[in-house]
């Protein structure tokens, strides 16, 4: 079934489609574009290099909501860790006490917290709270200092004629 289209709706159609901040709702815009123009759901998913149940998504989206229906986005699901809940505990700690090793911040954040996280994941956690890894090596020590009458000499190369 074709899609129809209000002068209004056109005029907005064809000024956002190439304008829109975001690149998805612009490629919502040109399948409902192509649509009006008579161009069929196959041959419009071809065009934009999309699946063709991907212009019936579009096309349902546009039939429920009208163009506002296309510009909305629905939240994008993030999950968050268990250990978000106990991140300022978890920085005030790491703070007083820095831990040596990966896995002595494994054992210290299940201590705190409860929650046992593998190395990778505490890894990744503790550098979003802001926290870095700093690499232990030892203090060199400059090099005595050196007097010029005791410096050493150099060894006489003897040549034969």
């Amino acid at each position: 079934m074709r899609i129809g289209l209000t002068e209004e709706e056109q005029r907005l159609v064809i000024g956002e489609r190439d304008s829109y901040p975001n690149p998805c709702v612009r490629r919502k815009l040109w399948v409902i574009w192509l649509l009006h123009c008579g161009t069929t759901r196959e041959k419009a998913a071809e065009i934009m290099g999309i699946a063709r149940s991907t212009v019936e998504r579009d096309v349902a989206e546009f039939r429920a909501g009208g163009l506002d229906g296309l510009r909305k986005r629905g939240p994008k699901y993030r999950p968050t860790s268990e250990l978000a809940a106990h991140a300022e505990i978890i920085r005030k700690s790491f703070e007083e006490q820095p831990a040596r090793t990966i896995a002595e911040a494994c054992q210290r954040v299940a201590e705190l917290t409860g929650v046992v996280r593998k190395p990778t994941q505490v890894r990744r956690f503790l550098k979003g709270l802001g926290l870095k890894w700093q690499r232990v090596r030892a203090i060199p020590v400059p090099p005595k200092k050196t007097w010029p009458n005791t410096l050493p000499s150099k060894p006489h190369s003897m040549t034969t004629n």
